[in-house]
């Protein structure tokens, strides 16, 4: 078994067999499955200072069972097999998930009708335990809903998962097999060839990285990455191929609140989709809040990331409508995510075998759940390989636990004084943290490897304590 390769590696490395631009879930995903494939030499790049920053920090954290997909499609069949293998996956690595299930509320007529057909996408989907509800089976599930229920369906599998851990998980993994992941390393330019023989060189601020294939997981940014290789070898006119696609960012705004609204929500609690949005859930946490969201409005800045007075207002006002006893709960936190929506319906994934040139774009709030289907889709396609001999492979790294079912840190004798109590982070967490195989270099990052500062105080009691834990560290401080 390969030793870890430490992250963010200064020298200037020989040629790789594939190199992975953008340190997402899927990103991520995809070195894992490179790790584990015939690539002996695989790395990832990311523009940001940490991996799973951009659109994976901030989306629904919900693992899907792809009932409402579109049957036939490539995101059906990966968000369906992406289920069993992230479901899978979070209980060998102890990534906190809940079955909760979920509920489909009609509130009117038109609603109501909708629902048959969406019984039959499910079961064309190859889902088939949803099933209609009357207003009174809702009711029983839900009873904190508002007035004006007329009936609903139930879809038992849909699942409530951290959605922060993943991405340090594969990456981990990943590294343990060998693979090497640097941040902060923003690609500039992509050329056709390099020394060595290698087929790419890709241009960075502090080196030129080569390798035969490169994989194009850049989330917002994929439409911007295509361009470059089609650039560089001279397809299309202007450097756009044909079936190219075009990234706008749609901002889906979110709000939490407080760990006391926790009861008022027993599933996952869904509008019925109209046929241009899914519209705005009602959902627990892993982490014992109450979410609520997202909106979705197309911009263009792809790092406007900023809340809206009217986003949140109206995200309360939906709140308070569908389960009215949430209008005496405090909101703890607001945040925002931008999806890399297209012009397309589906997934754009292209593995172009001729140029060794493998595309994920389109790749929306189903992300997380299909990640590992997209990665093994992608690899496949690549033809690496196969696996490595289990011998050979790391097992998979045993995660901290961050949610709420099972059993935290602080319960267990010998943890530790707590230093985030609104969260109950103990000091040995934030430790383990540090010193992990990819430490976080912001407090941003550490609070995704942890929930410290994601709590009601949002870090006004411990964050002295929790940033002088943070520079203190021997690993911080070796970087």
């Amino acid at each position: 078994m390969a030793e870890a390769v430490r992250s963010d590696d200064q020298r200037d490395p020989e040629p790789f067999d594939a190199v992975v631009i953008g340190g997402g879930v899927v990103g991520t995903a995809v070195l894992r499955s490179l790790s584990r494939s015939g690539f002996r030499r695989v790395a990832l790049v990311e523009a940001a200072p940490d991996i799973g920053a951009g659109t994976s920090k901030a989306n629904t954290a919900i693992l899907h069972t792809g009932f409402d997909a579109t049957p036939g499609t490539l995101e059906a069949a990966l968000v369906a097999r992406g289920y069993r293998l992230l479901g899978d996956y979070a209980a060998a690595t102890g990534i906190a998930l809940e079955r909760t299930g979920a509920v489909l509320v009609a509130w009117d007529d038109e609603q109501l009708e909708r629902l048959p057909s969406l019984h039959e996408r499910a079961e064309a989907n190859g889902y088939r335990e949803c099933r209609r509800l009357s207003r009174g089976e809702v009711y029983g599930l839900e009873p904190h809903l508002g007035p004006g229920v007329l009936g609903g369906m139930s879809v038992p599998g849909e699942a409530i998962i951290d959605p922060w851990s993943p991405v340090f998980a594969f990456a981990a993994e990943a590294m343990r097999n060998g693979a090497q992941v640097m941040r902060s390393l923003p690609v500039l330019a992509i050329t056709s060839g390099g020394p060595h023989g290698s087929r790419w060189a890709i241009e960075t601020p502090s080196r030129v990285l080569t390798t035969d294939w490169l994989v194009n997981a850049a989330g917002l940014r994929s439409d911007e990455i295509d361009r470059m290789i089609d650039t560089a070898t001279g397809r299309g006119v202007g450097g756009v191929r044909s079936g190219a696609f075009t990234v706008t960012p749609r901002r889906g705004e979110l709000i939490v609140y407080d760990k006391l609204a926790r009861p008022l929500v027993n599933h996952i609690v869904l509008p019925v989709p109209s046929a241009s949005t899914k519209g705005v859930l009602v959902s627990p946490t892993v982490f014992g809040n109450v979410m609520v969201g997202p909106t979705a409005e197309d911009i263009t800045d792809k790092d406007d990331r900023s809340t809206t007075a009217a986003g949140v207002a109206a995200l309360v006002a939906y709140a308070r409508r569908i389960i009215p006893d949430l209008a005496g709960e405090e909101i703890t936190a607001t945040y925002t995510g931008l999806r890399a929506a297209t012009e397309h319906a589906d997934y754009q994934i292209v593995v172009d075998r001729e140029r060794r040139y493998a595309c994920i774009g389109g790749i929306r709030s189903t992300g997380l759940t299909a990640s590992l289907a997209i990665a093994e889709h992608v690899v496949a396609e690549m033809g690496a390989g196969g696996e490595r001999s289990p011998g050979e492979l790391a097992p998979p790294p045993r995660m901290a636990n961050l949610g709420e079912a099972t059993t935290r840190r602080y319960q267990t004798s010998g943890c530790g004084p707590i230093v985030c109590h609104c969260e109950r982070v103990t000091r040995s967490e934030i430790l383990e943290a540090m010193a992990g195989e990819l430490p976080p270099v912001d407090l941003d990052g550490l609070r995704r490897r942890t929930r410290t500062l994601a709590g009601r105080c949002q870090g006004f009691f411990c964050l002295a304590d929790v940033t002088s834990l943070f520079t203190s560290s021997p690993v911080r401080a070796s970087h």
